[in-house]
């Protein structure tokens, strides 16, 4: 057998755990042509073929799946070594962040973070993918979950609300909804929220939705266009709120199972560059906090 080519081999790596050859592009820094082109050469060389590729992604073969768990481990443990050796670069900060809270949150304060600490190198990866901090590819990350992950840090920044909202195209020339009728409307995403707010609010809970999406975001998009009212989150609908692009219906809200947190390896707290940004970061969610508590009625 031909010698392989080790950048064959962490291509293969890379793109059999991000399941996606765009995905894995991004993380190599490499176009999709560069990575389908060191992929052929691996198959060359091991006269097999290592993926199956579907409409969804790519799929290990049987003999993809045995060389992942075969040789995966030991370019983790590459990552790992280099890491260490490395340590946190004081002039560079890595970040992992949900588009939605990214977009209509963070960004917004990052120059006030930046101008603080002109010196450091901020990079921030706006992506729902789950962070595997043992890669050494991220100092932190902003997650929106029920607070505990295993073997990691948490820190809450502020609690999650939902409440109804909607565009002023789909009001207009009609009666403000009530609590009792709101089921009459047009609703979007039949998640589990839906049931308990009218369970909490009261109302009949309508017998089919308009539409469903995957994401907050493509939620509140359809939103904003009229499509019909959803649940948002207070966090990502405030700015859109105050644009005046969305009206939040109630005063009433109900308190989402979930909230927004710091989350990061222990490592991490040896890196200045972190520190700095997670004092930052608890200050501007404590303001936000204190901010949307200040608020009452339809403004959030």
């Amino acid at each position: 057998m031909e010698r392989i080519p080790l950048n064959a081999l962490n291509v293969f790596v890379t793109a059999a755990r991000a399941g996606n050859m765009t995905r894995a592009s991004e993380q190599l820094n490499l176009t999709v042509s560069a990575l389908s082109h060191q992929i052929r050469i691996l198959e060359r060389r091991l006269c097999v073929s290592v993926f199956v590729r579907g409409p969804r992604g790519l799929k290990p073969t049987a003999e993809g799946a045995t060389l992942l768990e075969r040789v995966g481990p030991h370019f983790d443990a590459i990552r790992s070594a280099v890491h260490s050796l490395a340590g946190s670069r004081d002039c560079e900060l890595r970040v992992s962040a949900l588009p939605s809270l990214a977009s209509s949150w963070l960004v917004p304060r990052l120059p006030g973070f930046v101008a603080r600490y002109p010196d450091l190198e901020f990079n921030l990866d706006s992506s729902a993918e789950r962070v595997d901090f043992a890669q050494g590819r991220f100092d932190a990350a902003l997650r929106y979950g029920p607070g505990s992950w295993d073997g990691l840090e948490s820190e809450l920044l502020f609690e999650e609300w939902l409440t109804p909202v909607a565009s002023p195209s789909l009001l207009e020339g009609r009666q403000w909804p009530r609590l009792e009728n709101l089921g009459e409307w047009p609703l979007l995403s039949p998640e589990d929220a839906w049931p308990r707010w009218f369970e909490l609010h009261g109302g009949r809970e309508p017998e089919r939705y308009v539409a469903r999406f995957s994401d907050s975001e493509t939620t509140q998009r359809a939103t904003v266009e009229g499509l019909g009212i959803s649940l948002g989150r207070t966090t990502l609908s405030r700015p859109m709120i105050e644009s005046g692009r969305l009206v939040a219906l109630f005063a009433e809200r109900m308190k989402s199972p979930f909230a927004h947190y710091l989350v990061y390896p222990a490592r991490s707290r040896n890196h200045p560059g972190f520190r700095g940004f997670r004092t930052w970061l608890l200050d501007e969610a404590a303001k936000f906090e204190g901010s949307s508590a200040a608020k009452s009625g339809p403004g959030i």
